[in-house]
């Protein structure tokens, strides 16, 4: 299944951006740019179109911030 999905929790209504990042610190999609309310959120990710490797997420939501790598198998 190429699709996973990420979830987080807001504890105060944030500009929040969700970005995916190859090996080599390249932006290769945004998949959330936008003001979102406090609560748990999940967002789908399609990495059918990304080869097997291991890839990078950013949440940023206000003064905070958080990478974590996740890995693609097909």
């Amino acid at each position: 299944n190429p699709t996973t999905t990420i979830r987080f929790e807001l504890k105060e209504h944030s500009n929040v951006k969700l970005r995916i990042f190859n090996p080599l610190g390249e932006l290769v999609e945004l998949l959330v740019d936008e003001e979102l309310s406090n609560g748990l959120h999940e967002i789908k990710f399609d990495a059918s179109g990304f080869a097997s490797g291991i890839y990078y997420y950013q949440i940023i939501a206000g003064k905070f911030s958080q990478t974590k790598s996740m890995v693609i198998l097909k």
